[in-house]
């Protein structure tokens, strides 16, 4: 421990920095004293090892506690501080039960290890939320999206690095995106494995990074697309577009564009299943002596009979002009619902006629009415 720095005194930090501020002093202390960026100049190894050591106590929230009660000698394996006998079991670290059971049994007791995320990556779906309106679902339609999502870096093809440079093999891992360390407990040494510091899992080191998308491989663009909205969709049903998605990353698959639809109200239509239902109003005239109505469809208008004597509330169906099947098939039927209208503001000689005509059919020709008062009496007894 003789020599040794102070450990914020290396990041250039001081005793009260977050670990926001710890982080971004090390990496670009690390990125300084790299020894790919330093070849052959011993000095700056040395500094690169001194940096990652002390990155490696201030980052972790207990060793950082201990080497602030207990300077270099809390975080030194064979001090009081870290867990050997010396210090007794008041400050025996616990966390070093995780790592144990970790190396034998592959994680528990708080892992603080990750795999190396150097291989294919596949990219994030997205969702998107579209209008169409009655009509648009009935039959079908297309229509232009913009999606803003990661794709592809052009410039460098999705490498990160410069035009004519690649990316290297990280040194202090091997390219493996892990590291090994040793770790003395009181049951004896046992080899951890972590994410290195250096790559942060990745393997390999971008010296010289592209100037489109800063290394990243990947840029955030505004893509415009025509999708296929199918005949028959409903309301709340979502429409999924393979590989539309944002981009992979390290030549990883594309995500899937997942589309949900909202389909605006009809001013008469209502859709029930792949049916149509719509109440027409007609005249106590119509409803009476019977008629020929123009009644409003997908299609435009359709004659319908209703026969003499119809009722208000009655059904007419008319098939084939309901939603068309979404997976092909046919369609649904259209229900038309007809509600007599009763005349308002009569006049006093309209009145007289209709006086005239109460008169002359008496309770004959209302058979619904004659048969309700009937039971009526029966059961009052009247």
């Amino acid at each position: 421990m003789a020599g040794k720095r102070d450990y914020y005194e290396v990041l250039g930090v001081d005793k009260s920095a977050s670990d926001a501020d710890i982080k971004k002093a090390y990496r670009k202390l690390a990125k300084q004293y790299h020894p790919d960026m330093n070849p052959g100049d011993k000095s700056a190894e040395a500094k690169f090892k001194e940096v990652n050591e002390a990155y490696e106590v201030l980052s972790d929230s207990q060793k950082r506690a201990r080497y602030d009660q207990f300077g270099h000698a809390g975080t030194d394996p064979n001090g009081f501080g870290a867990g050997g006998f010396g210090g007794g079991f008041g400050d025996f670290d616990f966390g070093g039960f995780g790592d144990i059971f970790e190396t034998f049994f592959g994680g528990g007791f708080g892992t603080r290890t990750s795999g190396a995320r150097n291989g294919p990556q596949k990219g994030a779906d997205l969702k998107y939320s579209m209008e169409i309106s009655f009509e648009e679902a009935a039959f079908g339609t297309k229509k232009e999206v913009s999606v803003n999502r990661m794709e592809v870096c052009h410039t460098c093809n999705g490498s990160g690095a410069k035009a004519g440079h690649q990316p290297v093999t990280c040194k202090n891992c091997n390219g493996s995106g892990q590291v090994q360390y040793k770790q003395r407990t009181p049951f004896g040494q046992f080899v951890n494995i972590k994410t290195c510091d250096v790559c942060h899992g990745e393997g390999k080191i971008i010296t010289q990074p592209c100037e489109t998308c800063s290394g990243k491989g990947r840029v955030r663009k505004n893509t415009k697309l025509q999708v296929t909205i199918p005949a028959g969709i409903d309301n709340g049903q979502t429409i999924s577009i393979r590989g539309e998605g944002e981009h992979g990353v390290k030549g990883g698959p594309a995500g899937d564009l997942f589309i949900s639809i909202r389909v605006k109200p009809h001013p008469i239509f209502k859709r029930q299943g792949n049916d149509i239902n719509c109440d027409i109003p007609i005249t106590f005239t119509q409803a009476a002596l019977g008629a020929e109505i123009e009644v409003p469809t997908l299609d435009g208008k359709e004659k319908c009979v209703v026969p003499e004597g119809t009722q208000t509330g009655s059904v007419f169906k008319l098939k084939g002009k309901g939603i068309p099947f979404l997976r092909g098939g046919g369609r649904g039927d259209q229900y038309v619902k007809v509600n007599i209208e009763v005349p308002k503001k009569l006049n006093e000689k309209q009145k007289e006629v209709l006086r005239q005509f109460a008169e002359l059919v008496g309770d004959e020709v209302h058979e619904q009415r004659k048969g309700f008062f009937d039971k009526m009496k029966d059961a009052l007894g009247m």
